[in-house]
């Protein structure tokens, strides 16, 4: 099944709004599916499952970004219960979630976005391996 992300404007930098939430992790997620690194872990761990992955995952950075409320979860499980997962799984992650972050809001609501992001993959990284990361904010 061919995921297409929702319509949003992707040349000019805006402001965090749920549209451009729902644009950056359906877009985001396209690239992790297309990468030839993470992709397999998360074809694994979703196989059929993407398009109500998708929705949580608006619904995660809604609560996160806009405090909408909209996620409930065991985050931090979820993610311990995937296998094969290595270090430079998280880089690559990482990666891309500036990439996308940096393309689609201003320069401060991206940043905002990597801090998060960042905070979250340090405490799975943790959680997977027992230590700090290696991979550093970009200012």
């Amino acid at each position: 099944m061919q995921l297409s992300p929702p319509h949003a404007p992707h040349l000019v930098r805006g402001p965090i709004t749920q549209e451009r939430l729902a644009t950056l992790v359906h877009g985001f997620y396209a690239d992790v599916r297309a990468d030839p690194l993470l992709g397999p872990v998360f074809e694994q761990a979703l196989a059929d499952r993407w398009e109500p992955h998708l929705e949580r995952m608006v619904a995660f950075w809604s609560t996160v970004a806009l405090g909408s409320k909209s996620f409930t979860g065991n985050v931090f499980g979820k993610h311990m219960a995937l296998a094969d997962v290595t270090p430079a799984h998280f880089a690559a992650w990482v990666r891309l979630w500036g990439e996308h972050t940096e393309r689609l809001f201003h320069a401060e609501d991206a940043r905002e976005l990597q801090i998060t992001a960042h905070g979250i993959a340090r405490n799975l990284f943790q959680g997977y391996f027992g230590t700090r990361p290696t991979f550093a904010h970009r200012s």
